[in-house]
């Protein structure tokens, strides 16, 4: 199991790895740090992007969609970010938030709580399969 430093290390990496993708078009792009809002920001096209790492949906099937921490919403309920981009370790996926919204009501799906790597409380999330996740967005080249 990793510990919460392995999987931020693995995130800033992932999110790195966008960046430059994106910098192949958008050279402006920058990376975000301590922002809660968004990870990456494309001044070229005023985008923002929200990354989300999760190889373990490859053993699982599911994408984690948060949506409340201590008590507070969190990731998709107070998300400023244009578009969330899923990556599971072989494709990156962009999806705009209110599509994720609309997966969840589409497919009736019922939020969980689980403690998290790293986390001392349980955080309220949606386990979406990513396969019905991934209909709702695009491939990010």
């Amino acid at each position: 199991m990793n510990t919460f430093k392995e999987d931020l290390e693995v995130g800033v990496s992932v999110e790195n790895i966008l960046l430059e993708r994106i910098q192949k078009k958008y050279p402006c792009a920058t990376l975000i740090n301590k922002f809660k809002g968004y990870d990456i920001w494309i001044p070229e096209k005023h985008q923002s992007l929200e990354v989300k790492s999760d190889q373990k949906s490859n053993h699982t099937g599911n994408m984690v969609v948060e949506i409340e921490m201590y008590d507070k919403p969190s990731g998709l309920m107070c998300t400023t970010a244009d578009w969330w981009v899923f990556y599971d370790g072989a494709v990156f996926v962009k999806i705009k938030p209110m599509e994720i919204v609309r997966c969840i009501f589409d497919n009736k799906l019922v939020h969980t709580e689980f403690v998290g790597n790293g986390d001392t409380k349980a955080k309220k999330a949606f386990l979406i399969k990513k396969d019905i996740l991934f209909k709702y967005g695009v491939e990010f080249h």
